[in-house]
């Protein structure tokens, strides 16, 4: 896998989720992704970092233009040291929720990228890695 651009955000506050998300955005304008599937990257990406800063506080982003195997894509690294996810089976399932809402959150997220890994350890932290190729394939 080639990274072609890389940039880090800070996501601490509420705030720093409308310049995020413009972000995303500028990266999949960038590759020539389509409307449809830069609406399901910023979706994805807006799920996941609302997560992130309602569960752990905040964390960090690194977001990068990704090429492998011809393909081009939006590669985005979520990094918090908050709690972490004690059960990850149960956390992406539909309907489960520790924060009183519909529990669509990761499950959903995943739904919309074409890729998605979830690491995470009770007291360290969680990484969430996601992918969406241009082409959504």
């Amino acid at each position: 896998m080639i990274v072609m651009t890389k940039d880090t955000m800070e996501i601490v506050r509420e705030q720093d989720v409308v310049p995020f998300r413009n972000r995303v955005r500028e990266f999949g304008t960038r590759i020539g992704m389509s409307l449809v599937n830069q609406t399901k990257l910023i979706t994805a990406a807006s799920e996941l970092v609302r997560n992130m800063l309602k569960y752990a506080s905040g964390g960090k982003v690194i977001l990068e233009i990704i090429s492998h195997n011809a393909k081009t894509g939006v590669r985005l690294t979520f990094k918090d040291e908050g709690p972490g996810i004690a059960d990850i089976a149960m956390a992406m399932r539909d309907g489960f929720s520790t924060g009183r809402s519909l529990g669509l959150g990761l499950p959903g997220a995943k739904r919309l990228v074409n890729e998605f890994d979830l690491k995470s350890n009770p007291g360290e932290g969680t990484t969430v890695t996601v992918i969406h190729w241009k082409n959504g394939r």
